[in-house]
């Protein structure tokens, strides 16, 4: 029995001592910063950082010093205040490894308010906003094992990301994400977030990306692309990682996916691959309108015009999207190296993507097209079967020649071939629902691409500090040829739906279409002052592009042989421009100020080869802009812009190129059409305050635009719509947008109110009656999110959303309607790591004026999962659309047309999942001061 009593109380007092040994002590010393004079009875707080709870509290002794004893393992804030002097605050970690934390002398600032303006004197912050920088430190956020960047930036104020991946940030779409400052496959977003693992992150900037150019003079040109840039661990930089996935499914679906990561030092090498027909495409092939896949003819920020193939000519050419519609088959790879040596004098960063997408579905469309006198309702139904392969190099590579002179160049190339297929048939009725009109129509083309760029920058550092020299030259070349067939026939009706007319095409189409430009820009700054400084500069560009189009019918032989003058045409173009300008820029404590402009001349001649006609034109462009930034802290910051711009007439608006795609809606051209010039004001206020986990983010633009080049419109009675571009006067069209968001912790809960509101205002005459169409979007919303370590995590965002769609030229087909939106996700994590996860979307469009049923659709996913072998392999089983209620749905307005469709999409399915990540990295999340 003694010794019974002896072994426990042997192992009380073991277990007694091993307790004490978990527990921390945290002390320092307290001082003024500029007196040095001690401070002492200052208030020191320690925080839970999860939700802000007291954990422990002491002041400091007379001499200034501190000390707080029996502190558990966790996460935690230090808060240190004193009257009138700035809080200092800090996030730190316990664990095993250190049990005493010693800050040493902890300085404070005086005059600033008590945490009304908090400012960082510690080395770690939740979120830091450096100018128009905001930085996120992982550490204050919650990172699972194996867990992924999306995983983390989810958490972070401010930043939504949907189902897709897509980035949504302050209301605007995030279309670049770097790693350490380097494009990664081409800075494909999805590719980055979905891939690296959350705890190698260092930290994460969210700012706006200038041009390079612009970054060398520090000076704002204008160019900017929202940006996450994604800062590695230096310790996460050697060795590799990587994952492994593979799923099978009902219904025939499937998905594969592999990629591979290697760091060693300042050497990065990946490769990737994804197969399957499930919604993962892979990359976003968001690059397509840097390489002219899209859009066409148009006009550059200089002014200058480019042929393209492209929807409004011969053929719906397929740009290898994939946006919800149709099912998808998709394959893509692709490789990456970037390395910098010879002490970073020398980098160079390379990729390569291969790959195809096949797109195939129904579309149904309803349309209502309001008149003055009447309305047109159309039912077309669309079947289409798409198809892209494409290849890709690029490489950059960047040396210092010296301390003061840099060479940069890029080089990217690409290859496409696509197939696209349509089949279409429309049925037109009058509002009295008797027969207008009724078409078929079926498209059919091949395409084939090649595409060329290199682009070089010199930089130069003079002797005088802020004075520059750079030099940016570029070569685009773009090769397209296309042929294909269009067979339609068109049959019009009178007002007693009796036959009128038939219009039949039966034709072969070729297309040959080249452009090459050359452009340059030469920058100096200046510094005129400390705080004042100027860039001026220059840029000559010189642009050619040919258009050779035909169009075959067929002959008795069965032989497309006959050459159809109408609609075959051969266009050069040249184009000279002269662009110049002088910015401002004034820069002294926490403001900047951005001032100037720029003006580019441009002689346009475009030759009409078959009918020997030149059209001659000279132009001038104005460009001003002017910005005003005001930091008041690193967490609070206001920002102010304007950009006016000269609009010029396009190529299509001056002299379409004739087309017999579509006999129901024809355009002719307008040679008289002047300019309109566009101005747009935008502003945004960010603020964070670090005690309470508080951010406001506001952000909102509105824009005009007068002399503006609108739409004529005449309709026949038979239905048939011909367009022609001409200026309006004494309107101006308008759109803007706002974005506002509101976030803290509540009881522990992350919790946000968030507000979005869009909207335009447009005018276009139709059969010569002016019409004014308004488009506006409202929508509120409530976010919450939960975490809770090694057990559960929940994130919800639900709110309302008002339409409002008018037309002055028809009140009665006016589509205004409320709806509502929801969006949830969990996961629960089991004994026997096991984890559920599930999330659901709910999308309800209530009846309008126009439309006189509701939508309503809530689709709901799945899984159960198991984790084994430290977590590193993952089984699964998932369900997709559980109530089976993934239906196509969208409607839209625009210029006195109310549009509804419904389309095929990826619908209820089931799929066994196998995933395995790998990794052989140096060191483990840690602390870093």
């Amino acid at each position: 029995m003694k010794r019974l009593l002896l072994s426990v109380c042997f192992l009380f007092l073991l277990s007694t001592y091993v307790k004490a040994q978990s527990l921390h002590t945290i002390k320092g010393r307290v001082i003024d910063t500029a007196s040095t004079s001690i401070l002492s009875g200052t208030s020191v707080s320690v925080l839970n950082a999860k939700d802000s709870t007291l954990v422990k509290f002491t002041r400091a002794a007379e001499n200034g010093t501190f000390e707080l004893t029996n502190i558990k393992n966790g996460k935690f804030i230090l808060l240190v205040s004193y009257p009138k002097y700035a809080d200092f605050v800090d996030h730190f970690t316990l664990d095993s490894t250190k049990l005493v934390i010693d800050y040493g002398k902890i300085n404070l600032t005086g005059k600033a308010k008590l945490l009304a303006d908090v400012i960082i004197k510690g080395n770690r912050a939740a979120i830091k906003i450096k100018g128009d920088t905001t930085e996120f430190d992982p550490l204050a956020y919650n990172i699972e094992p194996n867990s992924k960047v999306e995983d983390l930036i989810k958490q972070f104020p401010g930043i939504q990301i949907d189902k897709d991946g897509k980035i949504t940030a302050q209301g605007q779409t995030v279309t670049k994400v770097l790693v350490d400052g380097e494009e990664f496959f081409g800075d494909d977003p999805t590719l980055v977030t979905k891939n690296l693992r959350a705890d190698m992150v260092d930290k994460v900037q969210l700012y706006d990306k200038k041009s390079d150019q612009a970054t060398f003079t520090g000076i704002d040109d204008g160019e900017k692309s929202k940006t996450l840039n994604i800062k590695l661990k230096e310790d996460k930089k050697n060795g590799y990682f990587g994952k492994l996935q593979g799923s099978v499914g009902t219904d025939k679906y499937y998905t594969g996916q592999g990629m591979f990561n290697k760091f060693w030092g300042k050497k990065k090498f990946s490769a990737y691959g994804i197969l399957g027909n499930n919604g993962t495409v892979g990359l976003g092939w968001d690059d397509r309108d840097k390489y002219g896949a899209g859009g066409g003819p148009e006009i550059g920020d200089d002014g200058s015009m480019y042929f393209y193939n492209n929807g409004n000519d011969d053929f719906d050419s397929y740009d290898g999207q994939y946006n919800g519609q149709g099912i998808p088959v998709a394959r893509t790879g692709g490789l990456h190296f970037d390395n910098k040596w010879n002490t970073d004098k020398e980098s160079l960063n390379t990729n390569y993507k291969i790959g195809s997408i096949r797109v195939s579905g129904d579309r149904n469309t309803l349309n209502q097209n309001s008149l003055a006198d009447r309305v047109i309702n159309t039912n077309s139904n669309q079947f289409y079967d798409n198809d892209m392969f494409r290849q890709k190099l690029d490489a950059t590579y960047e040396i210092k020649l010296d301390t003061t002179l840099t060479l940069k160049v890029s080089v990217d190339g690409t290859l496409k071939n696509s197939n696209t297929f349509n089949d279409y048939s429309t049925i037109a009725t009058r509002g009295d629902n008797s027969l207008q009109n009724n078409s078929a129509r079926t498209l059919n083309n091949k395409v084939d691409d090649q595409i060329f760029n290199v682009n070089a920058l010199f930089t130069k550092r003079l002797k005088k500090k802020g004075r520059t020299l750079s030099l940016n030259l570029n070569q685009s070349i773009n090769d397209s040829k296309s042929n294909g067939y269009l067979n339609s026939v068109n049959k019009f009706y009178n007002e007693q739906a009796v036959l009128d007319s038939i219009q039949t095409v039966n034709q072969y189409k070729t297309n040959d279409i080249k452009n090459s430009a050359f452009k340059s820009n030469l920058a100096y700054t200046e510094p005129i002052t400390k705080s004042l400084s100027v860039i001026v500069n220059y840029g000559l560009s010189l642009i050619n592009g040919e258009s050779d189009r035909k169009s075959f019918n067929q002959a008795g032989s069965g032989n497309y042989d006959i050459l159809d003058p109408l609609y075959s045409n051969d266009y050069e173009l040249d184009q000279v421009v002269n662009q110049g300008g002088a910015i401002f820029n004034y820069k002294k404590g926490k403001t900047i100020i951005n001032f100037g402009s720029k003006f580019s001349g441009v002689n346009f001649k475009q030759y009409d080869v078959y009918n020997n006609k030149s059209y001659n034109r000279n132009f001038v462009n104005y460009m001003p802009q002017a910005s005003y930034q005001y930091r008041f802290s690193q967490q609070k910051s206001f920002r102010f812009n304007y950009n006016g711009n000269t609009n010029q007439p396009s190529l299509d608006q001056i002299q379409p190129i004739r087309s017999n795609l579509d006999q129901l809606n024809l355009t002719i051209g307008n040679p008289n059409l002047k300019p309109s010039f566009r101005s747009n004001l935008s502003a945004s206020y960010n603020s964070y305050k670090v005690l309470t986990d508080q951010s406001i983010w506001l952000s909102g633009s509105y824009n005009f635009t007068a002399n503006p080049i609108i739409s004529n419109v005449t309709t026949s009675s038979g239905g048939q719509s011909i367009y022609q571009s001409v200026n309006l006067s004494d309107k101006m069209p308008a759109n803007y947008y706002f974005y506002g968001s509101l976030s803290r912790k509540i009881l522990g809960v992350s919790t946000g109110l968030n507000l979005n509101a869009n909207g335009n205002t447009s005018y276009n005459f139709i059969n010569d009656v002016l019409n004014k169409t308004k488009n506006y979007t409202y929508s509120g919303g409530l976010n919450i999110q939960k975490y809770k370590e090694k057990k559960y995590s929940f994130y919800g965002n639900f709110g309302p959303t008002y339409n409002i769609a008018r037309t002055t030229i028809r009140e009665s087909g006016n589509s205004d309607g409320w709806g509502w939106r929801g969006y949830a996700n969990f996961n629960i994590q089991l004994p026997g790591k096991f984890e559920i996860n599930s999330d659901g979307e709910y999308t309800y469009n209530g009846k309008t004026q126009t439309f006189n049923e509701t939508f309503e659709r809530f689709i709901w996913n799945a899984s159960i999962a198991k984790k084994m072998f430290k977590d590193n392999l993952r089984l699964s089983i998932s369900g997709n659309d559980l109530l089976n209620q993934n239906v196509g749905f969208s409607r839209s307005a625009n210029s006195g047309n109310i549009t509804q469709s419904s389309y095929t999409t990826i619908q209820r399915y089931f799929m066994f999942n196998v995933s395995w990540d790998f990794s052989k990295m140096g060191g483990g999340i840690k602390k870093q001061n």
